[in-house]
């Protein structure tokens, strides 16, 4: 897995650089129109994508606001489970890698930053970074992908 590292630890810094990035100039959510007053990427047949920069001191959606030391223990526990506890595959190593990026927002600013926004025929769906895709990529990966079987040399 080791092999690997490289891509986790590239995935960490564009995560801590893009959310520097929206800190310092991306604009805040205007719940306006498109681009919310934010910076707009596109529009095209009702799906619209900009960069908006929101808080959120929750859980995925908002969930759980106003619970934020116990969040910061909740996923210090996930993270060391995946880390000790769960054999190692690709998938797993993004969902650490994306729990990584949002706990050190947590202990840098006390919330963490979302910047990506998009929005499908009207539905605002909600604002996410880069850690949420790993570790969202990793969880559908493992449920849609089949276990790998180990190859026995003969």
């Amino acid at each position: 897995m080791f092999k690997w590292a490289w891509l986790f630890v590239f995935l960490l810094g564009l995560d801590i650089t893009t959310k520097l990035i929206a800190i310092h100039w991306v604009p805040p959510l205007d719940f306006g129109p498109y681009p919310f007053g934010g910076v707009p990427l596109f529009s095209l047949g009702g799906i619209t994508c900009s960069f908006n920069y929101v808080v959120n001191s929750g859980a995925a959606w908002g969930f759980f606001i106003g619970h934020a030391g116990l969040l910061f223990a909740v996923r210090m526990c996930i993270i060391a489970a995946l880390v000790f506890f769960v054999p190692k595959r690709f998938p797993i190593w993004l969902v650490v890698t994306g729990a990584i990026g949002n706990v050190l927002d947590y202990c840098l600013y006390g919330h963490v930053i979302d910047f990506i926004h998009f929005t499908f025929w009207g539905y605002s769906f909600p604002i996410f970074n880069v850690a949420d895709s790993c570790i969202t990529i990793g969880i559908l990966t493992l449920l849609l992908l089949p276990k790998q079987k180990k190859v026995q040399a003969l």
